[in-house]
């Protein structure tokens, strides 16, 4: 398991100096990514805040090779390097290991690039997808997007007299992924970066497609102060609106459960994009989301209770 101090011995692989907002959690959790995985690593990433701020020429982030792709093409771009190095390997002209991540927001995998990570997974690539979810289309005006809960305000779902805030769920694109039976499936955060590491430690060690949803908060599309970034994160999880798991082989596990209640309107009420919902008019949407979070958690803690008796069955 990786810790701190041997993390903190592994070469800096994505440069601190980008354009990045103070308190974004992407370029943290790219980084926390790369020290776990490594110089032998290639990476792809579409087009979205990440690569935005990283890679104006000429100047790059990255201390790895890296591919900037199309919105929708991270996971087919990093499919078909994968496929070079298996033939480059077969043919003895490359001997090491090598790593590949593909990286994307969740416009360029929730919505855009769905297609091509779907296609990824079932052809069985050996590869790493990283989600950065920030739960909007940030890098081109905070739009909702598939990823944005229900209520959040932004430029297309705006907080007013006609619609408070996004008036739906959002897609659950954790579970999606794991109904491809992908090995290895998991969600993290960068404010538990042991958990979050370890898995990136055991997606790189799965033979086949593996993929990380990782919990990207942002101050600007969220509206919080850029010094509560990890707290935000940790608020999340503690909420149980980001519950921490895998599915490895179809085996559901939380890696971490909250010791305390705590109501997931503590999480809404840290960022401006719910205050309107702090209204007696439409104190029935945090009614809602709580109902929501609560069913999604009861399911999980089923199918994990469910593995773990299959697993004490086995034994």
């Amino acid at each position: 398991m990786p810790n701190l101090k041997q993390l903190s011995k592994n070469a800096g692989l994505f440069t601190g100096g980008h354009r990045a907002c103070s308190g974004c959690a992407g370029s943290i959790i790219i980084n926390q990514a790369l020290l776990t995985a490594g110089k032998n690593t290639v990476c792809s990433i579409c087009t979205g805040c990440m690569e935005v701020v990283s890679t104006i020429y000429p100047y790059t982030a990255w201390g790895v090779p890296y591919i900037h792709i199309a919105f929708e093409n991270s996971a087919a771009a990093i499919s078909g390097v994968e496929a070079a190095y298996k033939a480059l390997k077969r043919k003895g002209k490359i001997k090491e290991k090598w790593n590949f991540i593909a990286f994307g927001g969740d416009g360029g995998t929730y919505d855009i690039g769905l297609q091509a990570l779907s296609g990824a997974i079932e052809r069985g690539h050996d590869f790493l997808y990283i989600c950065y979810d920030n739960q909007a289309y940030m890098n081109t005006g905070i739009q909702r997007s598939s990823a944005t809960p229900l209520g959040a305000d932004t430029t297309t779902s705006p907080a007013g007299t006609v619609i408070p805030g996004k008036t739906q769920f959002r897609k659950d694109l954790t579970e999606i992924v794991a109904a491809h039976n992908a090995p290895y499936v998991a969600q993290a955060t960068p404010s538990n970066w042991v958990d979050f590491t370890k898995k990136v430690e055991k997606a790189l060690a799965t033979e086949g497609p593996t993929f990380i949803n990782v919990l990207s908060p942002c101050p600007l599309g969220w509206r919080y102060p850029a010094d509560q970034t990890i707290k935000i994160a940790r608020l999340a999880v503690e909420s149980k609106f980001w519950p921490l798991y895998e599915v490895e082989n179809g085996k559901y596990k939380l890696t971490y459960k909250p010791r305390k209640e705590v109501k997931v309107e503590e999480w809404l009420k840290q960022q401006g994009r719910f205050r309107h919902l702090f209204t007696p008019a439409n104190k029935h949407i945090i009614d809602d989301f709580q109902a929501e979070v609560d069913k999604r958690w009861e399911r999980l803690s089923r199918l994990a209770e469910a593995s773990a008796k299959r697993v004490e069955r086995c034994e």
